[in-house]
């Protein structure tokens, strides 16, 4: 029995079928500009977190975080020192930490908690932090939070 048609993708030939880059639009950086920014941003971090300032640095990396196509060498990047900034804040830190950040930083620390969550055994960083996180940034930036990160196509 053939079964070589079921292998034929029949949105090609709709001309209405809606593609991911339609969805956003695209970080209008170069991938190359992205991956220095990122390299950038994570001597900073490391900079703020010797001098203690969890906020600044926490700060920084969620500012303007890689996103689209052709960039996950400058997620990943992002994704660990994030979780490095994470791992080293003391839990009675964490409510002011978010209260400070802004809502459109606390949405894209939301999405690299779920980022984080994804990871095959969540990598370096143990769930009880990454749990502790999300729940200190439920209560402080409500469910709405959550709404805006699982309905974002920007996914980084």
């Amino acid at each position: 029995m053939d079964t070589a048609f079921r292998k034929i993708d029949i949105d090609q030939y709709d001309e209405d079928v809606l593609h991911e880059s339609e969805l956003y639009d695209a970080d209008p950086r170069d991938p190359a500009q992205v991956l220095e920014d990122a390299k950038q941003r994570q001597a900073a971090v490391r900079t703020a977190l010797a001098r203690s300032d969890v906020v600044g640095a926490l700060s920084t990396i969620l500012e303007n975080a890689p996103y689209g196509p052709n960039v996950d060498q400058a997620k990943e990047i992002t994704l660990h020192t994030l979780l490095t900034i994470l791992n080293t804040t003391k839990s009675t830190e964490i409510p002011a930490v978010i209260k400070s950040l802004s809502q459109d930083s606390q949405d894209t620390l939301m999405k690299y908690l779920y980022k984080g969550m994804a990871m095959p055994g969540w990598g370096d960083i143990s769930g009880s932090v990454l749990l502790g996180w999300h729940e200190k940034l439920t209560e402080i930036a409500g469910t709405g939070c959550i709404v805006r990160t699982m309905t974002d196509r920007r996914l980084v």
